[in-house]
């Protein structure tokens, strides 16, 4: 139905008729004159709502334009869009279709500002959330990237995290570095630092949203590890292999410790020996040539004090490879003395918590806060600062648990067992090709059961041993062999270092 004002038709709608319109009159039509009309439309709660309209011939057709809704759109204004329309169409524009382009370059400009948008965020892209993403999907360590992470909150990313990724350059990476190497006095770790910066760039060179903003190229590969070290620096590569000597002043300085502290007047302010687990663990270490963290590892459920086997499974190595131990007397006596301690549990050395295994750097800790006349270090509060494990004076530098390891196998090789045989020991991936490794599967148990004897042998005899003189030239016995190890494993290490900081 088509209704006029009151005024009569071809008269024009005020607002004051519009507003007495009720919601009976919904889908009826209001002729406004020139072509305007309007439907009634109502809503829920009652409220009325009129959309006018305006009808225009188009190639031979009659079409509709759009003028607006009263009351969101007053009276004046639908009239203007009806007049404006009916002038594009007398200059043969349909102003439709006018008004669908219109909002297509709308939504075409809005696309521009949101595209520009995401564009400058992604220029400002900073080191820190390239790390982020990095961890999330670029590489996965053993630890779940714990060091590395820790490495870099440290050392990298309080300089650099905020930096963004187009902005960094060499400059930039090289000064953080030698704050590292120079200022901190750990060239090691500003290599280790230099060559994991390295992995991350390669992989976000590949990568989107990355990629594009190393347009450049990658700023770690422009740093030279010589322009971050000190000048006559060598990559820290140990080779520090504990004489019979020092194996057995090793003993009695833990003997002496615990003797001293059981027989203070006051334990409560006597210095503590090292933790007897720790003690036994350098033992176990020397005499199975096993990685400590591997050790620290081990679940007693692995160990059989029967058979005198210890079994590692492959996910706890570090070749990933599962390795049977067979234990000398010698080191199945201190894993015995191990269980009266830890047997009651899971793990062999457990943490504090008994719930996870000691953290290798625990032990570390234990061994060098009392080895500090070889740290450019303060004391630290609660934690050992003495030198009480220092061996031969210092002369030979400080040691660590895992040159017991090293210290056990150039042991064998001086005692005639044969470098393979060693290799398989200390669970080495074993050189050659794959398909020999593919057809040979002789286990060499027999060998290594011998190999692990012989040794545990020696270390009893050393420890046997009374008089100094007697200790003397023990050492001599195995003295040439060891400064021969100490040249091939240096050098096969430093290639290696050489090789993944230039990677």
């Amino acid at each position: 139905m088509t209704r006029y004002p009151r005024s009569g038709k071809g008269r024009k709608w005020t607002a004051i008729e519009l507003r007495s319109v009720t919601t009976t009159w919904q889908g009826d039509t209001l002729s406004d004159g020139d072509g305007l009309v309007g439907e009634v439309r109502g809503a829920t709660d009652g409220a009325v709502s009129i959309r006018f309209k305006y009808a225009f011939r188009w190639e031979g057709k009659i079409s509709w334009h759009q003028c607006g809704t009263w009351p969101k759109a007053s009276l004046e204004e639908i009239r203007r869009e009806r007049d404006r329309a009916r002038d594009q169409v007398r200059s043969g524009v349909n102003p439709s279709d006018l008004k669908k382009v219109e909002r297509i370059e709308a939504q075409a400009k809005v696309r521009a500002i949101i595209a520009e948008a995401q564009l400058q965020a992604t220029e400002q892209l900073t080191n820190r959330e390239m790390f982020e993403a990095w961890l999330k999907d670029g590489v996965m360590r053993a630890d779940k990237n714990a060091e590395l992470r820790r490495l870099f909150e440290k050392d990298l990313l309080p300089q650099i995290g905020r930096l963004a990724v187009r902005e960094t350059t060499d400059a930039h990476l090289r000064e953080v570095l030698r704050k590292v190497a120079r200022v901190r006095d750990c060239p090691g770790l500003a290599a280790m630092l230099l060559a994991d910066l390295r992995q991350m760039y390669r992989w976000a060179e590949k990568r989107k949203p990355w990629r594009p903003l190393l347009i450049e190229g990658d700023p770690a590969q422009l740093v030279d590890l010589k322009s971050i070290v000190p000048a006559g620096y060598k990559p820290g590569v140990r080779d520090r292999v504990l004489s019979a000597v020092e194996i057995r002043e090793l003993s009695h300085l833990f003997q002496k410790a615990e003797q001293t502290y059981e027989a203070a007047a006051d334990r409560r302010r006597a210095t503590r020996p090292v933790q007897k687990q720790t003690q036994l663990a350098m033992w176990i270490a020397l005499s199975s040539l096993c990685r400590v963290g591997e050790l620290l590892k081990a679940r007693w459920e692995n160990v059989d004090l029967d058979t005198g086997e210890w079994l590692v499974p492959a996910q706890d190595t570090k070749t990933k490879v599962e390795w049977l131990v067979f234990l000398s007397e010698f080191c199945l006596a201190k894993f015995r003395a191990l269980h009266q301690i830890t047997g009651h549990g899971e793990w062999c050395f457990p943490a504090s918590s008994e719930k996870e295994p000691l953290n290798a750097k625990t032990m570390a800790k234990q061994l060098g806060d009392r080895q500090i006349q070889f740290k450019k270090r303060k004391d630290l509060k609660g934690r050992r600062n003495d030198n009480s494990l220092v061996l031969a004076h210092g002369r030979n530098g400080a040691w660590t648990p895992h040159d017991m390891r090293r210290t056990g196998a150039t042991m064998m090789q001086a005692l005639g067992v044969p470098p393979d045989v060693i290799d398989r020991c200390q669970n080495h991936v074993l050189p050659g090709s794959k398909v020999r490794r593919h057809y040979l599967h002789y286990d060499f148990a027999k060998e290594k059961l011998d190999a692990w004897q012989l040794l545990g042998r020696r270390l009893q005899s050393i420890l046997d041993t009374d008089t100094d003189e007697d200790m003397q030239s023990a050492n001599l016995v195995h003295s040439a062999a060891n400064s021969a190890l100490r040249r091939r494993v240096s050098v096969r290490r430093q290639l290696k270092l050489d090789a993944s900081v230039t990677a």
